[in-house]
């Protein structure tokens, strides 16, 4: 078997003519050269190198030999640069991202990867954040946007993202009803949300209950998309990321309700598995970091700035609620 030391030791001395000068670019013992190189021989089968001759000279066997060790030493350095440039990563990243974030910062944050990185290449699957953790975990994909806590910790690393505020939409269609009828938004619709196993799905249901609705109705929708259409139609109350849905408030598609107390913001992180490639993954990590954030100051400056407050809807509010069981 070829030991890339013996190698480095037969193409220098070929190189310079001399195990004393192989021997100095190594910062080896001549006796050294001599015995890997004889190792060298011994694995091949063949004599390499004419020691006889001044300077040392390669047999015909051993020129031909010369072209391919030559190569192979110059693969080695350039996997070896791997580890140190990381800006020349070249393989394909397998990229997960849950569709919140797909719909709002994830065109940016791979315009400035594919920038940083201009060899890379992503592969990407948008899914809910169990689906993509256990995808992690079984090594199909290798960084993602989505929701902590699905793994153990030891077995991961990982950098916060920007929480995205949560809110509650509706139709205009329904705008009278609920600013009428006390409690209305609680009984007179169904709510809409993420999939049952998508942690909103549970932070809903546990917020209708602080709110007295112990079995409230709910669509379970797989898609944020879907959940958006579905509420424009009218179809029922939409816990919604509210940055994502700017452009649908501001313009009277969509009318925000006013809550006793606010939804749970949603909380995502950059997670990577430790063992691959983890200083390319915190630096991919803090770049999605900065994306985020970025995303999130525009939407809040975008609130700021824009004409929001005939867009809420402020039904009233009993002190308990009738159909509570």
């Amino acid at each position: 078997m070829l030991d890339f030391k013996e190698l480095e030791a037969f193409v220098w001395a070929v190189r310079l003519g001399s195990f004393r000068k192989a021997a100095e670019r190594l910062h080896l013992t001549q006796p050294s050269i001599s015995e890997r190189i004889s190792r060298l021989e011994g694995s091949v089968g063949e004599v390499l190198l004419e020691r006889s001759a001044r300077p040392i000279q390669p047999t015909m066997r051993g020129r031909e030999f010369f072209v391919h060790a030559e190569r192979l030493l110059q693969q080695r350095d350039e996997a070896l640069r791997l580890f140190d440039d990381e800006e020349n990563y070249s393989a394909p990243l397998r990229l997960g991202a849950i569709e919140t974030i797909a719909h709002s910062w994830l065109p940016d944050f791979m315009r400035a990867l594919t920038q940083r990185y201009p060899r890379l290449t992503i592969e990407l699957s948008v899914d809910y954040s169990p689906a993509l953790n256990q995808r992690l975990a079984g090594n199909d994909l290798d960084i993602l946007l989505a929701m902590n806590g699905y793994l153990d910790p030891e077995r991961i690393d990982q950098v916060s993202l920007s929480p995205y505020e949560m809110g509650m939409f509706v139709s205009p269609d329904h705008v009278e009803m609920l600013t009428a009828r006390p409690d209305s938004w609680l009984v007179g619709l169904p709510f809409i949300s993420f999939g049952k196993k998508a942690r909103p799905y549970e932070e809903l249901i546990d917020y209708l209950a602080r709110q007295g609705l112990e079995h409230p109705r709910i669509h379970s929708v797989s898609t944020l998309m879907t959940i958006v259409r579905m509420t424009m139609e009218g179809l029922g109350i939409g816990a919604l990321p509210v940055a994502t849905v700017l452009d649908e408030w501001r313009s009277g598609k969509l009318y925000r309700l006013e809550l006793p107390c606010a939804l749970p913001d949603m909380h995502y992180d950059v997670i990577w598995r430790p063992a691959s490639h983890p200083r390319f993954c915190r630096s991919v990590g803090l770049l999605a970091q900065e994306c985020a954030e970025r995303y999130a100051r525009s939407r809040r400056d975008d609130m700021a700035h824009s004409d929001f407050p005939g867009r809420w809807v402020r039904p009233e509010r009993p002190t308990t609620h009738p159909l509570a069981t």
